[in-house]
């Protein structure tokens, strides 16, 4: 596929999750992503509801994802109340490392219940699963109810998305579910890879920069 500036903008959520991010910065970010043409914004829970004709995407359970079930359930509830339109949660990292994939299932399920029809999204940390996790980690996600996986918050040290987890991710769950490339996509020809390994939405903070590489 030959992408268009256009093109690329309608697969993006232009993020800011900085957590001193204020209201008037969200404010800023908002007319920003209309101006750029994306997807939508994600912003965090606390600074909901934000003025926009665009999706608004929040997060639950973020960065850790170490926050019981039902908390994030809260969470995700509170969040479509105050507008929120598509939700991405973090599993429990340690759940997974663990091998208790049942209880990463039931985690997401419960966030599910949270979302009601609102459009979820898992984010796996991929750079600190192995490929065996990372595969399991997506068969769980689909289980438990998510319409996406995403690779990463951007936050955790082990590193943000890879080519490599994208492709592993989208063979996974084929084309039953979005897989979302997020955290560390800094310039157009690493947010191109990511698309052409089979990502259908990418998190983006930098979204200006990556689409100025682009023909409008």
């Amino acid at each position: 596929m030959t992408w268009t500036r256009e093109a690329l903008a309608r697969t993006v959520d232009h993020t800011l999750l900085k957590p001193e991010s204020t209201d008037a910065q969200v404010a800023a970010l908002a007319a920003e992503a209309a101006e750029l043409g994306v997807w939508s914004i994600c912003v965090n829970a606390s600074r909901l509801p934000v003025t926009t004709d665009l999706v608004v995407c929040t997060v639950v359970g973020f960065p850790s994802g170490a926050h019981h079930p039902e908390v994030k359930a809260a969470e995700a509830a509170l969040a479509v109340r105050h507008g929120a339109t598509e939700v991405d949660m973090v599993i429990d990292l340690g759940r997974a490392l663990a091998g208790d994939w049942d209880a990463v299932e039931a985690d997401v399920a419960a966030v599910k219940s949270g979302c009601g029809e609102v459009l979820l999204k898992v984010i796996l940390e991929t750079a600190a699963l192995t490929p065996e996790q990372v595969v399991e980690a997506c068969r769980r996600a689909e289980a438990g109810g998510a319409q996406f996986v995403k690779t990463s918050t951007g936050f955790h040290p082990s590193g943000g998305a890879s080519v490599e987890a994208v492709r592993l991710m989208r063979e996974t769950v084929g084309d039953r579910l979005g897989v979302k490339a997020s955290g560390g996509i800094r310039d157009t020809a690493t947010a191109l890879a990511m698309l052409d390994a089979g990502a259908s939405r990418l998190g983006l903070s930098g979204t200006r920069a990556v689409l100025a590489g682009l023909p409008a």
